[in-house]
């Protein structure tokens, strides 16, 4: 049983979907305002979700309670505050641990949820193929096995008391028992999901191994969830990637050709949005789709200048890269929504820090032909300028310079052409005996 089963079996009527959030901070004015900004982001994660906030609590904490994660002060106010809303769920933007929801579950006397839980709710009702379902089941499970006395009181509704006769019974509840039947059930499974991930990895692999052995340069598009990266890649390449305006809108990888304006053949590939607070369980399960972006020559770092939180956006982006091993790779930070936005000391500060940048309305297609010549710019850094004087003979090899390579300049000499291109070092590698010396 997965996760969000769970909760949709705990939201079925219209009053269980009626939320009150939670999310604490330490401090004074400036992180309120912090916190304030993350109980919208949450709001956004539990309307995804198909939940609707009654109430969105900032709440100031000196220190934190280990039982119930809230000092018992805040959690009087908590419960009243849940009464007054009529909420039927409770969802706090920080991860709990098991015992403290199931303490919490106790005194409110209604569901109570983290981030987390959101975050896996929305990835389990957006997954469309079979690699991001699997992902996102195991994920869900691993996030379900240290919780199962709540699974199981959740179960014991639908079975009801069961006798069973035995000695065993005089030792241990139906519940203890039924707890270690689902532990060795979830261990089979998480051992079954890996095996069919690792099976579909190995697909994958094959593909970018063959994409590797093509020499088309790849730009992963990366960034917070909802940045516009799906309709980056739709304006460039006239394809129609799913975009919506909610939270992880796209979960599965879009792979699309694009030509630069030098004629250059390129990879576009769309992936799964970074957001705050990613669950660690996501981020190991998703590391094989994100490997697109460890994997891409250059990363398009797409940044939603007209949100609030677009510098703390920004810098989540990159923590994720540091924890997927990239951060080193060829960035171009793309400042997008521009036609959105009216501030520009907003922009101006966030350019001082990441310096290689442009400026675009992926809606409006305004800044493209800055965005495509930074974009070649990035390219030459990865290339290598030759010289080549080829056999028509060969002009197999002629062409595969043509189609991988950049030519800057064409020319025939009896029986040969001669070209000055622009190439990556591996085709230059293989082209040893056709290159001139100047």
């Amino acid at each position: 049983m997965a996760v969000n089963e769970i909760d949709q079996d705990n939201l079925q009527t219209p009053l269980a979907k009626q939320a009150l959030l939670v999310s604490v901070y330490k401090g004074g004015t400036v992180q309120r305002k912090i916190c304030e900004e993350h109980l919208d982001e949450l709001e956004l994660l539990a309307n995804t979700f198909g939940l609707e906030a009654v109430c969105k609590v900032p709440c100031p904490v000196r220190k934190f309670d280990a039982s119930t994660f809230v000092t018992e002060g805040k959690l009087e106010e908590l419960l009243l505050l849940a009464k007054e809303k009529q909420a039927n769920l409770v969802i706090f933007d920080d991860e709990i641990s098991p015992g403290q929801q199931r303490n919490l579950e106790k005194l409110f006397q209604i569901p109570v949820m983290d981030r987390t839980e959101v975050i896996l709710g929305v990835f389990g009702q957006r997954a469309q193929t079979k690699e991001a379902r699997l992902q996102i089941e195991l994920a869900q499970i691993k996030y379900q096995a240290p919780r199962l006395k709540r699974l199981w009181t959740h179960l014991s509704r639908q079975h009801g008391g069961g006798g069973g006769g035995g000695g065993g019974g005089y030792l241990k509840g139906e519940g203890e028992k039924q707890i270690e039947i689902d532990r060795r059930i979830l261990k089979r499974k998480i051992e079954q999901l890996q095996k069919e991930i690792d099976e579909v990895k190995a697909i994958r692999e094959t593909q970018r191994t063959s994409r590797v052995r093509a020499e088309i340069p790849i730009f992963a598009i990366i960034g917070y969830t909802n940045a516009g990266k799906s309709t980056l890649l739709n304006a460039l390449t006239d394809s129609n990637v799913f975009v919506e305006d909610k939270l992880f809108a796209t979960l599965d990888t879009a792979t699309r050709k694009y030509t630069l304006k030098n004629n250059q053949d390129i990879l576009l590939i769309d992936t799964v949005g970074f957001i705050r607070k990613l669950p660690h369980l996501l981020v190991a399960a998703f590391k094989s789709t994100l490997e697109e972006a460890i994997q891409a020559d250059i990363l398009l770092h797409l940044v939603d200048v007209s949100h609030p939180m677009a510098e703390e956006q920004a810098a989540t982006t990159f923590d994720l890269l540091s924890e997927l091993g990239a951060k080193n790779k060829p960035i171009i930070t793309v400042f997008n929504k521009i036609d959105r936005d009216e501030s520009s000391s907003k922009i101006n500060k966030l350019r001082m820090q990441y310096t290689k940048s442009v400026q675009i309305s992926a809606l409006t297609q305004q800044g493209f032909d800055d965005l495509e010549e930074m974009m070649i710019q990035e390219l030459s850094k990865l290339r290598k300028s030759i010289n080549l004087r080829i056999p028509q003979s060969d002009y197999a090899t002629v062409s595969e310079v043509m189609r991988l390579g950049n030519i800057i300049k064409q020319d025939y000499d009896e029986n040969d052409v001669i070209l000055k291109a622009q190439v990556p070092t591996s085709l230059a590698e293989r082209l040893k005996k056709y290159i001139e010396e100047t």
